[in-house]
């Protein structure tokens, strides 16, 4: 039997749900509504009670969603918007869109989302917004970020992308902004068939706004109050998202038992992600850290397994970004983290046999000759530095 292990795997849920969204394609087309349609309707109801929030506007990829957000809460030219600086561009982008200046923070080391201590340091008088993004899965300190944000009276929008169904002292990722963003990207917990997003907030006047925004600035046909865009969700893609949403917490539920068995099976070497006490994460990615990392991921593909590397470059050393004028070694964690993290295949479908595979082809890994023969080499080199050291003092 092969041991081939992909990193995502879509076609596999796309069969096990194959003739309910055949089913639900066919009554679009019936209806044939494709833009601003029922399906988007009722999607934006379901998702917002999902969220354990009031509204929600569908727009068409999580990068429109943080924008518009952004856009809708009045942040632009002047302001200074907080955010992380290991996350997708796309956090950045949207905040450099709306003319705003990204400041770039440092993270935790353990759950590699925003570090509230460096946020309180990079306060200014022209800070206007944080944007905590939950990263792989895994919520940000939201209470200590909220607490920063009112002492300050700053925003909050959410940078929900990876989190679908997370939770936070009980409270649901998305529920507890002024605004939050979600992606539905194919490869997500929950994936459209192409492009998609989604706002979520408790504010009707800003779900007013944000469907404005998204249509062309129109409250109604042809009567535009502002200048807009065209970003709306797709109905065909929310009949296939309200398909979904209905086996998201089982998938859900699915990834959080792949990411306990490899917590369970893979090597001491490796340092594995680790979730908060009071959080349930919904393991997005399932990222460890380890030295020589390429070598790891070269190991794997060799014998069929997929990885990922979730981010090489932190946002403050992408090239789009050198004119904010950080430095290499001004954000020291999130660097570490970015040469180290390897992302190890996680998604519903994936069996307890392939995630036995994975960690016992790691485990090969450190017990190869060429591994062994490198870190006796690293031991020699490090005694000859502590050797040099103490010969100069």
């Amino acid at each position: 039997m092969s041991s081939r292990v992909p990193f995502v795997d879509l076609a596999a849920q796309q069969t096990a749900i194959a003739w309910e969204l055949s089913e639900a394609l066919d009554d679009v087309a019936s209806r044939s509504d494709w833009i601003l349609g029922r399906d988007l309707e009722l999607f934006e109801t379901e998702f917002a009670d999902y969220c354990e929030s009031l509204y929600a506007v569908g727009v068409d990829s999580g990068l429109s969603a943080l924008e518009l957000a952004l856009r809708a809460l009045d942040v632009g030219a002047g302001d200074e918007v907080i955010t992380a600086t290991n996350t997708f561009v796309a956090t950045v982008f949207a905040i450099a869109h709306v003319d705003a200046t990204p400041v770039l923070v440092d993270v935790d080391p353990k759950t590699y989302t925003l570090d509230p201590d460096a946020v309180g340091r990079a306060i200014t008088k022209r800070t206007r917004a944080i944007v905590p993004v939950h990263l792989y899965g895994q919520p940000a300190d939201m209470d200590s970020l909220s607490e920063i944000a009112r002492s300050h009276g700053l925003l909050v929008i959410e940078d929900a992308c990876q989190a679908h169904g997370a939770r936070y002292k009980g409270q649901r990722v998305g529920s507890m902004g002024d605004a939050a963003a979600f992606s539905f990207y194919p490869t997500k917990n929950l994936g459209a068939h192409g492009d998609g997003g989604m706002v979520v907030t408790r504010s009707r006047a800003l779900r007013d706004r944000l469907r404005v925004l998204r249509n062309y600035g129109q409250q109604r046909k042809n009567h535009h109050v502002e200048v807009g865009f065209n970003r709306r969700l797709d109905t065909l893609q929310a009949a296939i998202l309200r398909v979904k949403l209905r086996h998201l917490d089982a998938w859900n539920k699915a990834r959080r038992a792949v990411a306990s068995l490899y917590d369970e099976l893979l090597p001491e070497q490796v340092i594995k992600p680790t979730a908060a006490s009071d959080v349930e994460p919904v393991w997005h990615l399932y990222p460890i850290q380890v030295e020589r990392r390429d070598r790891l991921a070269a190991f794997l593909e060799q014998k069929g397994i997929g990885t990922g590397v979730h981010y090489p470059l932190p946002v403050h050393r992408q090239a789009a970004f050198k004119g904010l004028g950080y430095e290499a070694g001004s954000h020291p964690i999130a660097e570490a983290a970015c040469r180290r993290l390897l992302s190890l295949p996680i998604y519903p479908e994936l069996t307890p046999a392939s995630v036995r595979v994975v960690s016992a082809s790691i485990h090969d890994f450190f017990e190869s000759p060429g591994h062994r023969r490198r870190r006796v080499e690293d031991a020699r080199r490090v005694a000859i530095r502590r050797e040099l050291r103490t010969a100069v003092e």
